[in-house]
């Protein structure tokens, strides 16, 4: 990857400021582990052996995360490297040596890596990696699941929606997409566990392959209630001793207690939440700051694939944002 520095880049060294994306770039820039996810996915890339010269894997990498990041299509991904400099400077691109990647050759790269299931093999590595450094820890488990809407028009190609996604209600709205059940380290809130279903799949229908098998404690919002009941728990020698604390719904207070019993009781929930609350953090990032409110594609496994790198980048932010430095 070129590094020599550019005129452009002497002229850009002089600003005042430094833009958040630019910011945002670098960090990542400097802790993803980008030699460990080469050899990963090398594997499966094209040798060249025949025809064009395949580009390398560290930058069609990059441009992939690009995308996943800022929420592009591919034709956006690749205007917005030839239109912003911070993506350029992140990509290692000298136009006077080579170009950025087309659409097609994001689109091909980003079928390999669905076809292979290797955002999923990044995503475990990440995890790995926290834990090896001491962030992600062991023993208790928060779970939480989210909606992930979908387009429901019909004017498409096919003439109809989805087949795979689905409409639930939450509260007094209905919602049409997919839901995104995550498992959190109750100490850390980095994400160790991701699934994908339709949105009309109950969150605790997931719970149990979101539990490690070492996890002593669980958290889970009312969705949850009766999770220690459910066959597939229960029938388990290890997840059946577990300590579920789940948080009530308001509505399941005791009445006709008194205010002191109606005190603690509240006491005890908000304890709950305060350690529960940290989930709320993580899908914070993959739905506001990298802006994936909105599925991108049709079916269940394309979106696993994109909120597997989401979340792994999640992770890795969270870890940048933390204090620490180190490439993990």
């Amino acid at each position: 990857m070129n590094k020599q520095k550019t005129f452009t880049d002497f002229e850009y060294a002089n600003r005042k400021k430094i833009t958040r994306r630019e910011d945002f770039l670098k960090k990542m820039d400097e802790i993803i582990p980008w030699e460990k996810w080469s050899a990963i996915i090398r594997p499966y890339y094209p040798e060249g052996k025949r025809g064009r010269p395949p580009i390398g894997i560290d930058t069609m990498l990059r441009m992939y995360l690009l995308q996943a990041w800022f929420n592009m299509s591919d034709e956006m991904a690749e205007d917005s490297i030839y239109d912003s400099y911070a993506m350029r400077k992140f990509m290692g691109i000298d136009f006077d040596e080579h170009q950025a990647p087309d659409a097609t050759t994001l689109l091909k790269f980003r079928h390999l890596l669905e076809e292979h299931g290797l955002p999923e093999q990044l995503f475990t590595d990440i995890a790995k990696k926290l834990e090896e450094h001491g962030c992600l820890m062991r023993g208790g488990t928060i779970l939480d699941a989210t909606i992930i809407r979908a387009a429901s028009s019909t004017k498409n190609a096919s003439g109809s929606r989805d087949p795979e996604m689905h409409s639930t209600k939450k509260g007094n709205d209905w919602y049409f997409g997919m839901k995104a059940h995550i498992g959190v380290d109750a100490f850390s809130g980095y994400t160790h566990t991701l699934e994908a279903t339709a949105a009309n799949v109950h969150d605790i229908n997931k719970a149990s392959d979101l539990i490690r098998e070492d996890d002593e404690v669980v958290y889970g919002d009312a969705g949850y209630k009766g999770i220690g009941n459910r066959e597939e728990i229960a029938t388990d020698e290890k997840k059946s001793e577990i300590d579920f604390r789940i948080n009530k719904n308001p509505t399941g207070y005791d009445k006709s207690a008194n205010n002191i019993g109606m005190r603690w009781e509240k006491f005890i929930e908000r304890q709950k939440s305060s350690v529960r609350g940290k989930v709320e953090h993580v899908f914070r990032i993959v739905k506001v700051t990298f802006g994936y409110r909105k599925a991108v594609y049709r079916g269940i496994k394309k979106n696993l694939n994109r909120l597997y790198i989401l979340f792994a980048s999640a992770n890795i932010l969270m870890y940048a944002r933390s204090g620490r430095a180190e490439r993990l």
